[in-house]
């Protein structure tokens, strides 16, 4: 059984079409994580002719990559044994891409990645940044040949039900930390597919926003590295803490779907 999971705040302007686009892998399940939203991604949702449409609600935002993790959750209880996300601003055509990475999935990797900086260009200081962090780990871990830039941070991923099983639920919140740990148990990573950043499709979200979430992957790469040397969990590296929107990510609320103290909010699309 084959899931999508999309992560999706505040994009009623996006999702129908990343809904379009995910249905070309025919899933069973197409899970839209709405949360803290303040425009109308939901009643869009349910607007939906597309009966693998299956809306998980929640009115707080979740933070970045929380929803990830709680779609998995959802869709490995309820049967699946593969999920891909895609990122609910993520309107691009880039429907081959999602192939490529469902074919490694059932060819046996258990962690399938998109490669979105495939090629050598003239870069963002922020971009290039972050893509040394991303070397750095990937090199760590001894799959920068494999792996090149490729992180489950960046770009349309996938994970199979062994991988989910096999790790802390959490840590699906910290995507590389879940590809540290993949790595750790022996779980087969893979770049599935090059897609280049600019056929993704994401909006432009500003300067201060880009800055944040620079600072939120670095910080996830450092805890990363810092697992990996089995120290303490930090995300300190040269005397700067790389924190950006990491304290927003509420792992309280991934604990209490653990833990069933909490209850799904499901809707389905209007008949």
């Amino acid at each position: 059984m084959l899931a999508i999971v999309i992560p999706a705040i505040n994009e009623a302007k996006h999702i129908n079409r990343v809904i379009y686009n995910v249905n070309v892998l025919k899933p069973d399940l197409i899970l839209p994580i709405i949360n803290g939203c303040s425009d109308d991604t939901l009643n869009t949702v349910l607007g939906s002719k597309n009966s693998a449409v299956k809306v998980l609600h929640f009115h707080e935002p979740l933070g970045i990559d929380v929803p990830r993790a709680l779609g998995a959750l959802y869709a490995f209880r309820n049967g699946a044994s593969r999920v891909i996300f895609v990122d609910g601003d993520m309107s691009g055509d880039f429907q081959f891409h999602l192939l490529e990475l469902d074919i490694a999935l059932v060819n046996g990797a258990h962690m399938a990645l998109s490669n979105c900086y495939p090629y050598i260009t003239s870069r963002h200081p922020l971009i290039s940044m972050i893509l040394q962090f991303r070397a750095r780990l990937n090199s760590a871990l001894g799959l920068y040949a494999q792996l090149g830039l490729a992180s489950p941070s960046h770009g349309p991923h996938g994970i199979t039900k062994e991988l989910f099983s096999a790790i802390p639920t959490r840590e699906l919140a910290l995507p590389p930390v879940s590809l540290v740990l993949a790595a750790n148990h022996g779980f087969h990573v893979k770049v599935a597919t090059a897609l280049p950043h600019t056929k993704l499709g994401s909006p432009a979200k500003g300067n201060l926003h880009s800055e944040t979430v620079a600072n939120t992957l670095i910080g996830d790469c450092v805890e990363g590295l810092e697992i990996l040397k089995q120290g303490p969990r930090s995300r300190l590296w040269e005397g700067k803490k790389y924190v950006g929107y990491h304290n927003a990510r509420r792992f309280d609320i991934i604990e209490a779907y653990l833990a069933k103290s909490r209850s799904w909010d499901i809707f389905r699309p209007r008949k």
